[in-house]
């Protein structure tokens, strides 16, 4: 039996809820982690938990910290699965920090002869964030399962979307027990002793299947490795780019002019330049002249104000010695 731990795919945590209630198949638990807080009006706090996984916090303190430690106790033959769907716009590393952190709460329960173990943990991220989460997570690889959003503008399949989604799962479970499902286009590699795409043809050379995008990646001898199928090797360069691709340039120039002298905010021929250009010492002290005229002109306003005030009362005053 898996006890689920959700940071974020509601969606799945839905679904375990409607398949206990219908009674297919065993019953599982979910706990949903989540910072959007309506959805406490409709689960408890046995089945949802107001959390930041940026920074690891639980907003209700010590109460909900203790009820993920009670889910993630494993006993009487359960399992604990995490599986999380983080904002593709979050840095890595502030993530995987507080995943890790929920990994070694899990392992300080586990008895001593499964303290080597790992948290079971599937993390939906797109495929070019692949350097960074395996420098986090080295036991971990990419699976060639493409996850579609149905209210994604760009991460859909159709005629509006694009064709391909950039979005895959990341996961320590071992790749050949992940059976990805032939009637969407995925086959087995009996080389590579995982479940692929249909077009993500098995490198001899590399002795892998090396596509991340869905397409058939072709190889390159001069780079010896497997490269986009629209990107040609340069010998400019020294490996492979797109055919119109700035050949020569260096990161660290001006992506403007090409110039390695300088950045593109101080670059001459930019317009942008004019923009960030430092203002001169006159321009600043004019400033300070029309900062210090603006305050003056200010003080005499109440100063006129005042007399015209204190005349008034005067005016007043001799009003009322006169009637007496």
């Amino acid at each position: 039996m898996a006890k689920p731990l959700s940071t974020m795919p509601f969606s799945l945590h839905e679904l375990i809820k409607i398949r206990n209630s219908e009674g297919s198949g065993r019953v599982m638990k979910s706990l949903l982690l989540d910072i959007d807080y309506r959805y406490s009006q409709f689960y408890g706090e046995e089945e949802f938990g107001h959390y930041n996984m940026f920074n690891h916090h639980f907003f209700n303190g010590k109460a909900a910290e203790k009820r993920l430690e009670d889910f993630l106790h494993e006993e009487g033959g359960e399992k604990v699965v995490m599986v999380t769907d983080p904002p593709f716009g979050g840095l890595v590393r502030p993530l995987a920090h507080s995943f890790s952190k929920i990994c070694s709460q899990w392992r300080s329960l586990q008895s001593p002869e499964t303290q080597g173990a790992e948290l079971p943990m599937v993390w939906i991220f797109p495929y070019f964030f692949e350097p960074r989460i395996l420098e986090c997570f080295a036991s971990f690889s990419m699976l060639d399962y493409q996850v579609d959003y149905d209210n994604h503008p760009l991460y859909k399949h159709g005629g509006r979307g694009r064709k391909q989604s950039p979005v895959r799962l990341f996961t320590n479970l071992r790749p050949s027990n992940v059976v990805l499902p032939p009637e969407e286009g995925y086959r087995f590699c009996s080389l590579c002793q995982r479940y692929v795409s249909s077009g993500n043809q098995h490198c001899p050379q590399c002795d892998a299947c090396t596509s991340k995008d869905g397409r058939e990646w072709k190889h390159c001898f001069l780079c010896n490795k497997c490269v986009k199928p629209t990107w040609l090797h340069c010998s400019g360069c020294g490996h492979c780019a797109l055919e119109d691709h700035p050949c020569g340039r260096r990161g660290s120039g001006c992506f403007s002019c090409g110039s390695t002298d300088h950045k593109r905010r101080a670059c001459p021929v930019s317009s942008g330049a004019v923009r960030h250009r430092p203002r001169t010492r006159a321009a600043r002290a004019g400033d300070g002249r029309r900062r210090s005229g603006a305050v003056l002109h200010t003080v005499q306003k109440q100063e006129r104000a005042l007399r015209r005030l204190t005349q008034k009362s005067k005016k007043m005053m001799k009003k009322k010695t006169k009637s007496s």
